[in-house]
Parts: structure tokens; C-alpha cells; sequence
């Protein structure tokens, strides 16, 4: 059944080295973007862009053409709109 709020979920496994899966709950459907960013705050992958079904997603991110570091990932869904951080390890 679908989560009556946003939720975004820390990466597994974090620290990433190959991959790690992002998840996240819509309470309806909506525009929704995901991304992630450098310390910098440049974007360095699009990971959704478009609409989404309510419910839980994943999205499996390759970190392998990543520097080791740290990383921020953004998920905005309407007005809702939530970082989370992680690390990844080459």
C-alpha cells in the first residue's frame, strides 16, 4: 500500500563502491526528480526526472565513474524536496 508521506531512504550500501540502491515513498503521483551532486554542489547524475506512481521506489545508482568522496543526493517531488548524504569509496 502506498505511505501517506515523502520519504527518502539513506543509500545501501553506504559507503558505495560499485552501486547502491536509493529508495523513496510518494503519497501520490507526482513530478519527481532525483539527483546527485559533488560537494560542490554540481550535479554529477540525473537519476529521475519525470512522473511517478504513488507507492515505494528504488533507483540503483553506478557510483564506478565516481571519484572516492562525498555526495549528496536530492529528492524533489512537488513541494517536497530532501537531501540525504553519502560516501562513496574507489
Amino acid at each position: 500500500s502506498a505511505g501517506t508521506e515523502h520519504t527518502l531512504s539513506k543509500n545501501v550500501p553506504n559507503p558505495a563502491r560499485r552501486s547502491t540502491a536509493i529508495r523513496f515513498t510518494l503519497p501520490s503521483a507526482t513530478e519527481v526528480t532525483l539527483a546527485v551532486f559533488n560537494v560542490l554542489g554540481q550535479k554529477v547524475a540525473t537519476l529521475v526526472d519525470g512522473r511517478k506512481a504513488p507507492g515505494s521506489h528504488r533507483v540503483q545508482l553506478d557510483v564506478s565513474g565516481l571519484s572516492s568522496g562525498v555526495y549528496f543526493y536530492r529528492l524533489d517531488a512537488g513541494p517536497f524536496s530532501k537531501s540525504r548524504k553519502m560516501t562513496v569509496v574507489q
